[in-house]
């Protein structure tokens, strides 16, 4: 039995990974109404320009290699190149495209996947890079000592870092004047443009919130597998996540990512040995697509109903 919980906990903690990849589909969907296929590029992009950062800054200002001083400088660096993406995407990609049906904003982030993908490795060069954030992967002793249960104080450290960044967010959306004009964006354009929501700055701001969740997920996720172009695949694992929190809904990308996490690696340890290994690579698209018969709208998503 304690096996099993050390499997649980430790699955219930990965998802938490996918979840933070998840949350940047969510947020553009709910401003925009279209899936943005180049949020895995904007991940592989924010943390290869912080590790980027890292290597250059104290060449540049003297300070010492591995400090906080350039860890924090390098983090708004980042963060402000991202802002500078959301502007760019905005002037460039989403502003020609207004009123334009969903598909073609679509096939938009496409291409915009291959753009940010190539800006990235031809600036800061492909190769692997390895990233410390000073959170050692090691099992919390007093799990071990007390319920010899092996858990991992990195994954609790991202689940903490997940659970607030979704707090702020859930407030963000509810509460605020941007958070209400981001809903009624997604809703309808054209009128949120004829009662006077500028559109223009919205998408501005929702890609740069985006792009903060991106260089997040990809320090968590650089740190853990290193900083490389696979990094860009994450977004595919993100995908039944959103199937089954639903497209639109903050907690429901935490929550799918937590269902993906421990059943990916439940089926992994008890299923995979049946069916010849390499089931974690396929099974959550299989959970997805069986959820989409019951319920394609996901947990937590906007159920439509068409009317005649």
């Amino acid at each position: 039995m304690q096996f099993f919980f050390e499997v649980l906990i430790g699955g219930l903690l990965s998802g938490v990974l996918y979840a933070l990849v998840a949350l940047g589909f969510v947020l553009i969907y709910k401003a925009s109404g279209v899936f943005n296929f180049a949020q895995g590029a904007m991940v592989f992009f924010a943390a290869l320009t912080f590790v980027g950062f890292l290597e250059i800054l104290p060449g540049w200002t003297g300070w010492e290699e591995g400090g906080r001083a350039v860890f924090w400088l390098a983090f708004v660096l980042s963060l402000a190149a991202m802002v500078v993406l959301a502007i760019a995407t905005e002037k460039f990609v989403l502003r020609p495209l207004v009123n334009q049906p969903p598909i073609t904003l679509f096939m938009a982030t496409i291409g915009l996947t291959f753009l940010v993908e190539g800006i990235a490795q031809g600036i800061w060069g492909a190769n692997v890079r390895g990233l410390n954030l000073g959170i050692a992967d090691v099992p919390i002793e007093y799990m071990m000592d007390n319920f010899n249960i092996l858990i991992s104080s990195f994954d609790v450290f991202a689940a903490a870092v997940a659970a607030v960044l979704v707090a702020a967010l859930a407030l963000f959306f509810q509460y605020t004047r941007i958070g209400r004009a981001l809903r009624a964006v997604a809703d309808d354009h054209q009128a949120a443009l004829s009662i006077g929501i500028p559109l223009r700055h919205i998408w501005v701001i929702v890609w740069a919130v985006a792009g903060f969740v991106a260089l997040v997920a990809g320090m968590i996720w650089g740190a853990r597998n290193g900083v490389q172009f696979a990094l860009t695949f994450t977004a595919l694992k993100a995908l039944p996540v959103l199937i089954l929190g639903g497209f639109t809904s903050v907690p429901g990308a935490i929550v799918g990512g937590l269902i993906i996490g421990a059943s990916e690696k439940l089926a992994e340890v008890y299923v995979g040995p049946f069916v010849g290994g390499g089931i974690e690579s396929w099974f959550p698209y299989i959970l997805a697509l069986g959820f989409l018969l019951f319920r394609p709208e996901g947990l937590f998503g906007e159920k439509h109903i068409d009317r005649v």
